[in-house]
């Protein structure tokens, strides 16, 4: 179904806060050769064209492939700068008021970049996110699920000295058989040093991984969690308990976690007293930043106003702000809404 040009002014104004969102996943080819060419960096494919026409992926796997190619051009601190702060241009054009933020440190310490690197150009630009637009943000570092524990357990002594910095720690990459389990010990060691937690499951993987990053990784959010709907028992929990899924539809379909948006289970989580958030996880090879997402369940599913205001207010209640910060947050929310019936 097509929406019209109000609803769509609703959708693009209304404040919201984004969950799930991989700051490597936001390096639109434009840049990716802009940063390629400073540093003297040759990318395999000849043209952003050539590099967008390559963004066609039949799971996760394939799109990680190409993710990892493309990071390796990241190597200064300016890099991570130009890349975040890309982003929060991006974020503050489409009124994303809070950003809680990803960032995968063993895609690049794994190739010779430091640690420091990465989190200081990043954490510049977050500071001036807040300066500028007064966007607030939260960072979070991940995991990759593919590599062993021991090589988690280093990064998070690494991240140790930034503890200032970082709200939570991650996991992310490839979920088939990685289960979360394989990281417990570590999940133990960040809640010890006084982190929150969140994970990746039940995205390509089974229900049953979501609920080991419940029990095992005690996570405050599930990112995607599509998979939970097989398992009615773990519907009631999250339910009951109020556990955010971070849902990201274009997502879903880029990845063939469905076959057609017409198809997500979105409402049907809603309906089922889920908490659930919209994001765009990695946008520049998706295809869609934050708005595009809630834009095309819109077209797809029907979303109402009502569902849209709901789904706002959800993204602020699942932050990790303080219940003051979110109060305000979700005020604006209604006030907009109250505004543009």
């Amino acid at each position: 179904m097509s929406i019209n040009k109000s609803f769509e002014e609703f959708i693009k104004g209304i404040p919201k806060a984004e969950l799930h969102l991989h700051i490597e996943g936001t390096l639109e080819p434009e840049l990716m050769f802009e940063i390629a060419r400073r540093n003297n960096f040759e990318i395999k494919h000849k043209s952003v064209q050539a590099l967008r026409d390559a963004y066609n992926f039949n799971n996760l796997q394939e799109f990680l492939d190409i993710y990892y190619e493309g990071a390796s051009v990241l190597i200064t601190e300016q890099d991570f700068y130009d890349m975040t702060w890309a982003y929060i241009e991006k974020a503050h054009s489409q009124n994303v008021l809070h950003a809680e933020i990803f960032f995968d440190p063993q895609t690049h310490t794994s190739r010779g970049i430091s640690f420091d690197t990465v989190i200081n150009g990043i954490h510049k630009a977050l500071d001036d996110a807040k300066e500028k637009f007064g966007i607030t943000t939260k960072l979070i570092p991940c995991f990759l699920r593919d590599l062993d524990a021991n090589a988690a357990m280093e990064t998070l002594n690494q991240a140790c000295a930034y503890k200032n910095w970082i709200t939570a720690f991650g996991l992310d990459s490839a979920e088939v058989g990685n289960p979360p389990s394989k990281f417990k010990d570590v999940f133990d060691a960040v809640r010890e040093k006084g982190f929150l937690t969140v994970a990746h499951a039940g995205e390509e993987g089974p229900a049953e991984y979501v609920w080991e990053v419940i029990n095992l990784l005690k996570v405050s959010r599930v990112d995607h969690g599509n998979h939970s709907l097989g398992d009615t028992t773990l519907v009631e929990y999250l339910s009951e308990n109020k556990i955010p899924l971070t849902v990201c539809p274009i997502s879903n379909l880029k990845l063939k976690v469905v076959s057609d948006l017409k198809d997500h289970p979105l409402r049907k989580m809603l309906q089922k007293g889920l908490h659930i958030t919209l994001n765009s996880d990695d946008p520049a090879y998706f295809g869609g930043y934050v708005n595009e997402n809630y834009l095309a369940l819109a077209e797809s599913i029907g979303l109402t106003k009502e569902e849209v205001c709901q789904l706002a207010k959800y993204s602020f209640e699942a932050t990790f702000l303080t219940d003051e910060e979110k109060e305000l947050l979700i005020k604006k929310v209604d006030e907009f809404y109250k505004k543009n019936l």
